[in-house]
């Protein structure tokens, strides 16, 4: 039970941070799955590409295709929907890790 809900707080910890960069910068997948590398999140493309199809689908990103090297590269880009989230996200985080330093 508690591998399960650590592995839905690490999820969500990914959704958050997608969302972070989705604000920065338009980005594709595979740049993704290296950002989120180097921040210690071991993530695969089969894991990762259903979840952006799934928050695009939410409405919290937006997918749009480019031609790159002769190659479709989908980027994705935070909506509007998705930076409410990400405020949201963005504050009760924040609340959490000011109760959490209290102990």
């Amino acid at each position: 039970m508690q591998e399960k809900i650590l592995k839905k707080l690490h999820l969500g910890f990914i959704q958050v941070h997608v969302l972070y960069h989705a604000k920065k910068a338009a980005f594709y997948g595979t740049w993704m799955i290296d950002e989120l590398f180097e921040h210690g999140y071991r993530i695969s493309p089969g894991t990762l590409y259903p979840m952006l199809h799934e928050m695009a689908t939410q409405g919290l990103l937006s997918a749009h295709p480019e031609i790159v090297n002769g190659k479709v590269r989908k980027y994705y880009s935070i909506t509007q929907a998705g930076e409410s989230v990400l405020s949201d996200a963005k504050q009760r985080a924040l609340a959490l890790v000011r109760e959490l330093q209290e102990d």
